[in-house]
């Protein structure tokens, strides 16, 4: 996909701080973090979002959750938000699905963050 930051990581043609890859997702650090700890399961099919999943690309998402949950405890985040914004009205501002994995606050910090 042409303009697609998100396929530019995948394809490594744009630097990024990746944390994992594997043959459907790549995480990697966000560049603006909202938390402690804050990064980016991206998928490395391009689907626009969730919304624009086709029945056959369910494992993407099952993959997609699994890495943030290998790679949240590799971090050493016990508790986490996985956040996934669907469309404009609902904050997503790339076009290409992924997911916020947000953590390491200590349990007495506000754990909120809009991504």
């Amino acid at each position: 996909m042409s303009d697609c930051i998100f396929c530019d990581i995948v394809a490594s043609q744009q630097e990024s701080t990746i944390i994992f890859t594997n043959d459907a997702v790549i995480v990697i650090r966000d560049i603006h973090p909202k938390a402690p700890i804050h990064l980016l399961v991206i998928s490395k099919k391009h689907v626009p979002s969730l919304n624009t999943l086709a029945d056959a690309d369910h494992e993407i998402v099952t993959s997609m959750i699994f890495a943030a949950r290998d790679v949240s405890a590799l971090q050493g985040v016990k508790g986490y938000k996985l956040v996934c914004n669907v469309g404009r009205e609902g904050g997503q501002i790339i076009d290409h699905l992924h997911m916020h994995v947000l953590g390491g606050w200590t349990s007495g910090e506000r754990k909120t963050a809009d991504v």
